[in-house]
């Protein structure tokens, strides 16, 4: 038995002197250790021994086993050392690590988020709606009949006409709130709208508005500037000047530009504001008598006002970018600090 048990240990001895790598000390543990090994090869042959002599011999397989299983671990552990400790020579761990850049948000969702908090914190709903649309929604219900002159105002991608078109701007989802949700209401409608344009560095088919709506009662147009005073302060700053100027727009009577002082030249006139000293950012107005009407409000007990914006160019403004057809370009690259 003990012949037995000094011809595994040397022939053990033998190969794992000369192992060198983890992989050979697996291949030794398999052979010794594993299912079909030596070791168990050992513990077989224990079937034809006596009572008194499988103690014996059980308690050197045994033994034997575990001084194999602690060599080898003992050695796995030194040789995976040194591997760590020669990959670490070839590195100079004081050089300045590579910064992964990451993914970010797109500059008009960015600013999407920050007017949506300011209108939320003003207990506004952000409201949605299909960009698909009817012409009943996009143009009927905001006071702008077949023959109305203002539809050659805007070119319309029609879907099917005259019927179905991409929406030319998110007040229809105004009008879907107003013929559905509950009075008073106060919601504001970012999305995507659509123009039958050829795209060029400042226009684009494609584009983004930001509308907002308040129906009350009792709404006047002191309501509506101190709303949108306050919100361009919020976006502008707080020493931004502000102006409003008469415009029309069929869903609103009376109508107003709203427009603020170019921060480039402080109201000198310079080439961004094509030297008038003021940049237009909005349009507003009280809601039309006969919108409110359309969508089954009564104008002698509620009123209202609207107002919309185009986010590209103030996105341009924000991050520094020339051309709005990189906003969708897919390439659009930015500063992380903006």
């Amino acid at each position: 038995m003990d012949q037995q048990i000094n011809k595994v240990r040397n022939t053990f001895s033998e190969l794992f002197d000369k192992s060198s790598s983890i992989v050979s000390l697996e291949t030794i543990q398999i052979e010794y250790l594993g299912r079909k090994g030596q070791i168990n090869h050992l513990a077989s042959q224990l079937v034809k021994l006596s009572l008194s002599e499988k103690k014996i011999f059980g308690k050197l397989v045994n033994s034997l086993k575990q001084e194999i299983s602690s060599l080898i671990d003992q050695k796995k552990l030194a040789l995976s050392k040194k591997k760590h400790q020669t990959l670490l020579s070839e590195i100079d761990t004081t050089s300045p690590g590579t910064k992964y850049l990451i993914g970010q948000l797109h500059p008009t969702t960015l600013v999407i988020r920050q007017i949506n908090s300011f209108f939320r914190y003003l207990g506004y709903g952000v409201y949605d709606g299909p960009e698909i649309e009817t012409d009943e929604y996009n143009f009927q219900k905001l006071n702008v009949p077949a023959d109305h002159p203002a539809r050659e105002l805007q070119d319309t991608l029609y879907i099917v006409e005259p019927e179905y078109l991409l929406r030319t701007h998110t007040s229809s989802v105004e009008t879907r709130a107003m013929t559905k949700e509950q009075l008073p209401l106060q919601i504001v409608v970012p999305g995507k709208v659509y123009r039958n344009e050829t795209a060029n560095a400042t226009n684009n088919s494609m584009f983004y508005q930001y509308e907002g709506l308040r129906i009350d009662k009792n709404i006047s147009m002191a309501h509506l500037r101190g709303t949108l005073d306050r919100f361009v302060r919020f976006l502008y700053g707080e020493n931004t000047k502000t102006r409003f100027r008469c415009k029309y727009y069929p869903q609103v009577e009376p109508g107003a530009g709203m427009d603020i002082q170019c921060n480039f030249c402080n109201g000198n006139g310079c080439q961004v504001c094509k030297y008038r000293g003021w940049i237009e950012v909005l349009g507003a107005g009280m809601v039309h008598p006969n919108v409110l009407t359309s969508c089954k409000i009564d104008p002698e007990i509620w009123s209202g006002f609207a107002f919309g914006m185009g986010l590209d160019r103030l996105v341009m403004l924000k991050y520094g970018i020339d051309d709005v057809r990189k906003l969708y370009s897919g390439q659009l690259i930015v500063k992380q600090n903006t």
